[in-house]
C-alpha cells in the first residue's frame, strides 16, 4: 500500500469539521485511504453503498440509517445514495461534533444537479488524484515548494533514463493498473475500466442513450488531450450534435475521467485566449485509448508530446494538493501565438511558468514564451522552468532553469 500525501490533510481536516469527503475516479484508492483513516479512530463503522443490501437500506429510511452513526462513519460511494446528503444536513446541524462523517464518492457532487444538496460550512471536499510519481518513489519532497522557494536551483544531475520516464507516462496512477507489468494484462484492466465506467458508472449517473458513442469521444481526446477546447470543431469531427456533446463531456468530467485546465487571466491589457485546454486526468488511460506503447512511441515519436504535456500537469496538479502554497493552475497563452503550457499562480500573485518538452535536449529558444510571460509580468514573475527528458539541472538566464521532468519525483536541491 502506498502512503498518500493526502492522508494527514484528511486527518486535519476530521478534526474541526463534520463531514469531510473524498471524491475522486474510481480505483484511485479513496476506499483504501478511508478504512485505514478508521484505523486509527476509537469507534467508528464502514459502510458501501456499492453493496446492494447497505444501499437499500439508506434509500428506504436515510434518517434512519443516519441516526445510527457512532464515531467516526464511512459512506463508501456516497452519490449511489444522494438522498443520504440531505439526511446527513439534518443530522449534522443536530449535532456539530468534527469528524462525524467521511463520505467517498466516485462522482464529482458540484457537478451532478440530484447531488447538488448543500453541506456548505459543514463539509469539506477533497480530490484524491492517482497516485502521484512521488508517492510511487516513497519520496516526500514537493517540486512545487521547492520552486517557490527563494533560492537558487543547484546545478546537479538527476538519476534519470528516458525510457523510464516514457514508462513512468505510460503506467498512470491507478493502483491496480501499475501492480500489472505494461502489455496485455495492464491493457485488459484499462478496458475492464473503461466497460465498467460506460455501461455501470454513466447510466447510474444519467438515463444517457447512445453509450456506443463515448468510446469514440474518449479516442479523440486521447490525442487531443492537453489541446484548447473548441466544442463546436470536436462536434463537427465526431458528427454528434453540440448539445449532446457537452452532455458526454460533462458526465466525464464528473467521474473524473476529464478535467480543464483554465486559461490564465490578467489585467495587464494583453489579449490573451480565453478558452480551457481538456486533458484525461490518468495518462495511462490516454495511452491505452491511443494504443501507444514504447515502441510505438519509438516511430511515432509526435503522439509524446501531448502524453508528456498531460502527464506532468497531472502531477503539477497533484503536487499542488499538498503543497504548503496552495497556488493555482493555469495555461497561459495570447492572441499573437506566445504561449506558456503551465502557469501557477499563488494568492500574492506570485507566477512560477513551466515549459514542457519531450526531448532530451534543450535550447535557447524553449524558453521563449517564458522570456514574453517574464517580461509581460516583471517583478511578479518569479520563476521560469522548462521540463525534458534530459537529466542535467542547467540555468538559462535570469530566473530561467532547465530541469530533469524527474525533478517532480526526485528531491530537486
Amino acid at each position: 500500500m502506498y502512503p498518500r500525501h493526502l492522508t494527514p490533510l484528511i486527518a486535519e481536516a476530521l478534526q474541526d469539521t463534520p463531514v469531510v469527503l473524498l471524491q475522486g475516479a474510481r480505483q484511485v484508492g479513496k476506499s483504501t485511504l478511508a478504512k485505514e483513516l478508521l484505523e486509527s479512530q476509537a469507534e467508528g463503522r464502514y459502510l458501501s453503498l456499492d453493496a446492494p443490501a447497505v444501499r437499500r437500506a439508506a434509500e428506504v429510511d436515510p434518517v434512519g440509517f443516519v441516526a445510527q452513526a457512532k464515531g467516526l462513519t464511512v459512506l463508501d460511494e456516497i452519490q449511489l445514495a444522494p438522498q443520504l446528503f440531505r439526511a446527513i444536513k439534518a443530522e449534522v446541524d443536530q449535532d456539530r461534533r468534527p469528524g462525524r462523517f467521511l463520505l467517498t464518492g466516485s462522482a464529482n457532487v458540484l457537478l451532478l444537479p440530484k447531488l447538488s444538496e448543500s453541506l456548505a460550512g459543514r463539509m469539506e471536499l477533497i480530490t484524491l488524484e492517482g497516485l502521484s510519481q512521488s508517492e510511487i518513489t516513497l519520496n516526500s519532497s514537493n517540486l512545487v515548494d521547492r520552486l517557490y522557494d527563494p533560492r537558487p536551483l543547484v546545478l546537479e544531475r538527476l538519476d534519470l533514463d528516458r525510457r523510464d520516464v516514457i514508462g513512468k507516462v505510460l503506467g498512470g496512477g491507478f493502483p491496480e493498473a501499475l501492480g500489472r507489468g505494461p502489455g496485455r494484462r495492464r491493457s485488459q484492466w484499462f478496458e475492464s475500466y473503461l466497460q465498467t465506467l460506460l455501461h455501470r458508472d454513466v447510466r447510474d449517473l444519467s438515463n444517457i442513450e447512445g453509450l456506443t458513442q463515448l468510446p469514440r469521444i474518449l479516442e479523440l481526446l486521447s490525442v487531443r488531450s492537453s489541446g484548447l477546447l473548441n466544442l463546436s470543431e470536436r462536434s463537427r469531427t465526431l458528427g454528434i450534435p453540440l448539445n449532446t456533446l457537452k452532455r458526454y463531456l460533462g458526465l466525464l468530467e464528473a467521474l473524473f475521467i476529464l478535467t480543464t485546465l483554465p486559461a490564465w487571466n490578467s489585467h495587464l491589457g494583453k489579449r490573451l485566449v480565453k478558452a480551457p485546454k481538456l486533458m484525461l486526468r490518468d495518462t495511462g488511460l490516454m495511452a491505452h485509448l491511443m494504443g501507444a506503447d514504447q515502441d510505438r512511441l519509438k516511430h511515432s515519436p509526435d503522439l509524446l508530446g501531448g502524453l508528456m504535456e498531460t502527464f506532468v500537469a497531472g502531477e503539477v496538479r497533484k503536487l499542488v494538493g499538498c503543497s504548503r502554497h496552495r497556488a493555482k493552475l493555469f495555461h497561459y497563452r495570447t492572441l499573437p501565438g506566445q504561449e506558456v503550457d503551465l502557469l501557477l499562480e499563488r494568492a500574492d500573485g506570485r507566477v512560477v511558468g513551466l515549459e514542457v518538452k519531450a526531448s532530451a535536449s534543450i535550447q535557447a529558444r524553449d524558453f521563449k514564451g517564458l522570456l514574453g510571460l517574464s517580461a509581460t509580468l516583471g517583478d511578479a514573475f518569479h520563476r521560469g522552468v522548462v521540463l525534458y527528458t534530459g537529466p542535467e539541472v542547467l540555468p538559462f538566464g535570469p530566473k530561467m532553469w532547465a530541469l530533469p521532468v524527474s525533478g517532480l519525483w526526485q528531491r530537486v536541491n
